[in-house]
């Protein structure tokens, strides 16, 4: 088994040696296909990173009617809290909410200090849901408890977010998909070239009675190492580059809402899926290549 399989690397390595050009042109077809990829993959992760940041974020802030007692308030935070699909639910004091007010406004947050004696504002229950995309449902079903005055959610904000966030990885998965396919018809149209070079060496194999998986080793192992030869350049690209951006622009963000991915274990994910799928097109490509030669 092990001499098999030797045999099949050197004659995997031969023709790759033999068929420079060719294997210059699959590589290349990888490569930059890769390299597409590898950004898309890049922007569609951290995309995707920001959006759960943002998602856990949105909350349900119920205004407390100013007429309830602390028993009915009391009573009004139990219901909320027996709802089910409820992560969190916590009272925010007017007084509290007044000092958020102030501070938000900065400078001209200072002559609303003048409503600390009579302050105006609704007790607030902040509420979090285990998934944020349940927020709409749950905000419906305590705008009907008593003691709710008022129902905020951001709700055009969120249902944008929410299409945003959704049309953003369909347009991504199908970006990435197309790609993929894009590059197996170039190196299986790149391989078919060599094999076709070799169809009467495969028919000789054929008719001395090569069965049809040792005939198709050489090949398999051909387009993988083409396939992962193609990868090792749109790793480096792409990694070198998302490190320069992480460490150049993510100082001048620190502390606000845009997050980037860090560093590590980011490379070793992007490197080990750009790999892997190098490895399936270089494949894929080889053995449909080499399925009609079998046909003999």
């Amino acid at each position: 088994m092990i001499r098999t399989l030797g045999r099949h690397f050197r004659e995997s390595m031969k023709s790759l040696t033999r068929n420079a050009w060719m294997t210059f042109a699959s590589v290349s077809a990888v490569t930059v296909t890769l390299i597409l990829v590898g950004t898309f993959l890049v922007i569609m992760m951290n995309l995707n990173n920001f959006a759960t940041k943002v998602e856990e974020d949105v909350e349900i802030r119920v205004l407390v009617d100013v007429t309830s007692t602390p028993e009915q308030q009391k009573e009004l935070r139990s219901r909320v809290d027996n709802l089910s699909g409820i992560a969190s639910v916590e009272l925010s004091p007017k007084e509290k909410e007044l000092d958020n007010l102030i501070s938000s406004m900065g400078e001209q947050g200072k002559s609303y200090q003048l409503f600390e004696q009579n302050n105006p504002l609704n007790d607030v229950i902040v509420v979090k849901t285990e998934n944020p995309r349940d927020t709409p449902q749950i905000a419906k079903q305590i705008e009907r408890f008593d003691g709710a005055y008022k129902v905020l959610y951001g709700q055009d904000e969120v249902k944008k977010l929410f299409d945003f966030v959704e049309i953003s990885r369909n347009i991504g998965i199908a970006l990435i998909i197309g790609l993929v396919f894009t590059a197996m018809f170039l190196i299986s149209n790149t391989i078919k070239i060599t094999i076709f070079a070799r169809r009467h060496e495969i028919e000789i194999m054929k008719l001395v009675g090569a069965t049809n998986w040792f005939i198709r080793w050489p090949f398999f192992l051909e387009g993988l190492m083409l396939g992962v030869m193609g990868a090792i350049v749109p790793v480096i690209l792409v990694l070198a580059t998302y490190n320069y951006l992480y460490t150049w622009v993510e100082p001048k963000v620190a502390g606000s809402f845009v997050q980037f991915l860090p560093f590590s274990p980011f490379a070793f994910q992007v490197s080990a899926i750009l790999i892997l799928i190098g490895a399936l097109i270089g494949v894929w490509g080889s053995l449909m290549s080499v399925r009609k030669f079998l046909r003999v």
